[in-house]
């Protein structure tokens, strides 16, 4: 919001529609979100606004000195990457590796078919995209390199799996490791993944800003 505002006084409702555009309508704002961070803003004298109003779509704010020098040392500031999240993927892997009668090898290629799948969408949703929407370009480049990531997670993971000679159905090990090499499906760790544009339509959260 404040990187908005950067570019002169604005309404409310307007940041959000100009947040959403911005960011490929991949990631919505609640309307009442927005309200409360201004609110936040304004009481931290990093924004201004028109009067002591009610909070509306008529009441134009504006960012102060103080919000500028937030803003600038936000964006030199990098995030913090030390801790890893919480992956819900990573963790129903390692539950199901505990499990009896759990086919861990075809777990893992549901969910790499399901992540092919949406960067099939992405890669269509780039296509489909104006030359010129560089917003919508970066946005669906940095969900394709996550997803990406992703797949060949997968694709390690069951790599690796074979390589320890662990029991698909049981988690256990059974007999001696094989070379990840000579095991069947061991290239596509580092094989290229397909993104061609599929038969299904584009949600609707990744549709071209019109």
């Amino acid at each position: 919001l404040l990187a908005l505002l950067a570019e002169g006084p604005k309404y409310g409702l307007q940041m959000r529609q100009e947040f959403e555009a911005r960011t490929g309508d991949v990631w919505p704002l609640n309307v009442g979100q927005v309200y409360l961070t201004l609110q936040r803003l304004e009481r931290d004298e990093l924004i201004e606004s028109d009067g002591e109003g009610t909070e509306g779509p008529q009441k134009a704010y504006r960012i102060t000195r103080r919000g500028h020098r937030e803003l600038t040392a936000w964006l030199r500031t990098p995030p913090d990457l030390t801790t890893p999240p919480r992956d819900e993927l990573v963790i129903k892997v390692l539950v199901a590796l505990r499990l009896p009668g759990i086919d861990v090898t075809e777990l893992l290629q549901v969910h790499r078919r399901s992540v092919v799948e949406l960067m099939q969408r992405y890669t269509y949703v780039k296509a489909e995209a104006a030359p010129d929407d560089l917003s919508l370009a970066l946005v669906a480049d940095a969900e394709l390199f996550r997803l990406e990531a992703i797949v060949r997670w997968l694709d390690a993971t069951d790599a690796r799996l074979r390589q320890l000679g662990v029991d698909a159905q049981t988690g256990g090990r059974v007999g001696g490791a094989a070379d990840a090499r000579e095991l069947p499906g061991a290239a596509s760790m580092t094989a290229p993944v397909s993104t061609n544009a599929p038969d299904q339509p584009v949600p609707t959260r990744v549709e071209t800003p019109r």
